[in-house]
């Protein structure tokens, strides 16, 4: 990853902030990184993306894989609190 993108920066502030479970599960990327990475699938599917933003869109992914583990780790904990 050359330059860090606008997701991971997201998501590295929640973190530096010190957060909650509640607010991890509440956490959603920005208006502006939905749209972008809404872009680069509809794109994506018809095969025009440039190698750097299927790169973009790939890392895109594995972050949303991270934080859907995240948010279950967070679900389960609350719920063990109860």
């Amino acid at each position: 990853m050359s330059a860090v993108s606008p997701a991971y920066l997201e998501l590295v502030d929640l973190l530096a902030a010190g957060t909650t479970p509640e607010a991890l599960i509440a956490f959603r990327p920005s208006e502006p990184v939905q749209r972008r990475v809404q872009d680069l699938v509809v794109r994506n599917e018809d095969g025009s993306l440039t190698p750097e933003e299927k790169t973009e869109l790939e890392e895109f992914l594995q972050l949303q894989h991270i934080l859907i583990l995240a948010k279950a780790q967070a679900r389960r904990r609350l719920s063990l609190a109860q």
